[in-house]
């Protein structure tokens, strides 16, 4: 099964640059619908990667996470997060600028969220088109989260279940109130003003390891939850 493992990885890898590159281009476009053309002049409203990689959070922290049980550093294995660099936006270009900004700041959850939806159904329609489709997709599914073991999942399955498992773990992620995480901006906008002088004092490496321990915590309380309720709305639909 270690090829398989590797070809998993890989698809891993691949989903999840494509997930951020698709977060960070919402929160570009939305910004641009609303009045700030900042992100857009500087070529941001893409998919291309190369305009949205960030060197450790897009390339060297998820190449840990994923690749790092081949290497023996397992301590990385089991998330699936990451982050591309982050969208500019100048708030005084929007109109009314507290919903303005929270609208572009959620547009990038929201964009994980379609990507879930989106594999969701891909799952519902092969499930209905190909023999004994049903069992083939929840047993694929279920094969597709272990870690290791057990047959190989079917490929389109496969790639699907990354996708939410991805998509589903970068919404969660990125709503967490850690700056500068798409929750803080959330949060700070909620906040008066004297609370938010000692809010944008976190920063720096209290929240890398806000990210990494505490984010990660709750990570994994949402994500089985989470998962649960795709595999039952699978067998019910």
């Amino acid at each position: 099964m270690q090829q398989f493992d590797l070809i998993k990885a890989i698809f891993e890898f691949v989903v999840l640059i494509f997930s951020l590159c698709v977060h960070e281009c919402a929160h570009a476009w939305t910004a641009s619908r609303l009045g700030d053309q900042t992100a857009r002049l500087q070529g941001r409203v893409t998919l291309n990667p190369m305009y949205h990689v960030d060197p450790i959070g897009t390339l060297l922290f998820p190449g840990l996470m994923i690749f790092g049980p081949f290497i023996g550093l397992s301590f990385f294995g089991g998330m699936l997060v990451g982050w591309a660099k982050p969208t500019p936006v100048i708030t005084r270009n929007f109109r009314r600028i507290v919903r303005d900004e929270n609208l572009t700041t959620l547009a990038g959850p929201t964009s994980n969220l379609l990507i879930v939806l989106a594999a969701f159904i891909a799952l519902v329609i092969e499930s209905k088109v190909i023999p004994d489709g049903r069992n083939v997709v929840l047993s694929s599914f279920v094969e597709a989260l272990r870690p290791a073991g057990g047959p190989a999942p079917q490929p389109l399955v496969l790639l699907c279940t990354i996708a939410i498992l991805i998509n589903l773990s970068l919404f969660f992620f990125n709503l967490l109130p850690i700056p500068p995480l798409d929750g803080s901006h959330i949060l700070r906008n909620m906040l008066p003003y004297n609370a938010v002088q000692y809010y944008d004092r976190i920063g720096g490496w209290m929240s890398y390891l806000l990210m990494i321990f505490v984010g990660g915590f709750i990570l994994r309380a949402l994500l089985g939850p989470a998962l649960l309720i795709v595999y039952s709305a699978l067998i019910h639909s």
